[in-house]
């Protein structure tokens, strides 16, 4: 998963990673050359005491080393210029890719887990790449070629090479192995303690209204114990690496100290070339060290990448169809839901079974039921935001699976059952309806929706701040905000999906006598839960279980569906009824 998806994403930076890889191979060699130049100026030139071949080696030595420099700094910056690139990609590419989901994916994954793929995920592998470019690249180049040089120096001493390098291997994918659960793990429990803190403060008001805060605290810390035990487990591993790491590199320089000292006292090796090849040695250890670095991080990545690749090979369970069409422009609002059927996937009993009915502009079809009837999933299949297991949703003449999905939404108004605003502005949310909207349109939107009162009388009006969530308005004044949202953008059909259960009943009666007007050529679906909001309906549909059991309008279903008779009697008295 990790190279598949570091393969797709990094082609475009071919010519990048071109460049850094020549840059890295060029300043290692140079660095590789560096003991050998020193170890001239040991044996010709501190030795004879020649002070003009010492300052001749030491300046090839320096420009040695400013090619060095200059190499890997700019690979470095290739490098991060890549990594950086990348990891906007894929963020981006996963953007894009929740953006396309269907409520049904979004649920699958939770939304906790979709913000942790998308950032502390990318993050590792955005690392694990920066780490490639500057450590991966550089140590295998400085590894073989440090044990090259090591045995031209002396051949000898190779054998402590052949026990030391294999040795500091073994170790080092030891601890690794043991890790990689961990990391596992540790995602786990990051995805956990984003949804116990989303949780806790998304629904802060309701621990607090119930004096749960204790409880809660326990949760967290349930949560964040885990966490922390898992972080402990993986570090307590991660500590053991660099101290077997360091005892290797200290036993290898007094093993290669003692037997070096003997070869040079027999006369079977330079000091310049015992010097060189313990620096050598240093460097394949330290190239060893830093592919360390890259190991620690790869099995974190590698989790990591498996979870984004989820997220970007799942496929919607809405698609756009291959060869979409528009919606007749002569039928613009018509609505037909002919047989539906729907149910989630799992389920033992579909949400809806066998749902049919038609509505034509200047209509107002209602839907009403008990909880859990099937009301707001019967609304999400007009947009789409599923798709009917049977049946058929038609938009404009055409099945809403054959539309094309840009322009069915623009012939759809949306109040969603939970009215939801975006951080900004009024004036911003009311552009999200008609972003080309003009002051004139965003005022009589929000007269009609009985929201130009409390807007004008903010200190900004439509410049006015609107928090996340718009949770710095009442829920009667969000719902109307959303109202306006919807009507600003003058659909073909209106979907209110229960948007006036938080007006109170006279603000309710004045924001549908406006409607009226506003909607008499557009087709308008209600759900609601109080009969005086649908009780001038042109047709009421009565869920109960998912079925069709009552059709028509108040006062046929008074005398004929049982179900709607037991709704009125629960709100209204018998005058009021009638």
């Amino acid at each position: 998963m990790l190279l598949r998806l570091l393969r797709a994403r990094l082609a475009p930076y071919k010519l990048w990673l071109t460049i850094v890889v020549v840059l890295q191979f060029i300043g290692v060699v140079a660095m590789l050359y560096l003991p050998t130049l020193n170890a001239d100026i040991i044996d010709n030139g501190v030795i004879t005491g020649d002070t003009g071949y010492i300052l001749r080696i030491g300046a090839i030595m320096l420009g040695v080393s400013l090619v060095q420099i200059v190499c890997s700094v700019t690979a470095v910056w290739f490098g991060a210029r890549t990594a950086m690139s990348f990891g906007r990609d894929v963020r981006a590419a996963l953007f894009h890719r929740v953006g396309s989901f269907s409520t049904k994916e979004v649920q699958q994954f939770g939304a906790p887990s979709l913000i942790t793929r998308t950032t502390n995920d990318v993050q590792q592998v955005q690392m694990l790449v920066l780490m490639a470019c500057t450590i991966a690249v550089s140590s295998p180049i400085m590894m073989v070629g440090g044990v090259i040089m090591a045995l031209r120096e002396d051949v000898g001493l190779g054998w402590i090479l052949a026990i030391v390098v294999p040795a500091l291997f073994v170790s080092v994918g030891l601890v690794v192995s043991r890790m990689v659960p961990n990391f596992r793990k540790m995602q786990a429990r990051i995805d956990e303690i984003n949804r116990v803190l989303r949780e806790q403060i998304t629904g802060i008001r309701v621990v607090r209204a119930f004096v749960r805060e204790p409880y809660e605290t326990k949760r967290f810390g349930e949560a964040n114990a885990d966490l922390t035990d898992v972080s402990v487990r993986a570090g307590r591993w991660l500590a053991t690496m660099f101290p077997l790491v360091m005892l290797v590199v200290n036993v290898s320089s007094v093993a290669v100290i003692w037997f070096g000292g003997h070869r040079v006292d027999s006369g079977q090796m330079l000091p310049g070339a015992l010097t060189a090849f313990l620096s050598y040695l240093m460097q394949i250890l330290m190239s060893v060290m830093m592919a360390t670095f890259m190991l620690m991080m790869i099995p974190r990545a590698s989790v990591c990448g498996h979870r984004i690749a989820e997220v970007l090979d799942t496929d919607t369970s809405v698609p756009s169809p291959e060869l979409p069409i528009a919606p007749d422009l002569e039928l613009r609002g018509h609505l037909d839901v002919e047989r539906v059927t729907f149910a989630y996937p799992g389920a033992e009993a579909p949400v809806l079974s066998d749902v049919t009915f038609s509505a034509r502009p200047g209509q107002t079809i209602a839907v009403i039921g008990s909880t859990g009837a099937g009301k707001s999933t019967l609304v999400n299949l007009v947009p789409r935001l599923f798709d009917a297991t049977e049946g058929e949703v038609r938009v404009g003449g055409h099945d809403v699976r054959r539309v094309d999905p840009d322009l069915l939404w623009d012939q759809i108004g949306l109040v969603p059952q939970r009215a939801y605003l975006f951080s900004g502005t009024v004036r911003s949310n009311l552009e999200y309806g008609k972003p080309d909207a003009t002051e004139d349109e965003m005022w009589h939107a929000l007269e009609v929706a009985q929201g130009r009162d409390f807007v004008e009388a903010m200190p900004d009006g439509l410049d006015s701040p609107v928090v996340q969530g718009g949770t710095n308005f009442s829920g009667g004044q969000r719902q109307r905000l959303a109202i306006a949202r919807a009507l600003i953008r003058r659909p073909g059909i209106y979907l209110f999906d229960d948007s006036f259960s938080a007006l109170d009943l006279a603000t309710d009666a004045r924001l549908r006598a406006a409607l009226r007007p506003e909607t008499r050529d557009a087709t308008v679906v209600i759900v609601a839960q109080r009969v005086t909001t649908i009780i001038d309906a042109d047709l009421i549909l009565v869920l109960e279980d998912g079925r069709v059991v009552g059709r028509g309008t108040h006062r046929e279903l008074l005398a004929t569906c049982e179900t709607y008779q037991e709704i009125v009697s629960s709100q209204m008295t018998a005058e009021e009824a009638a």
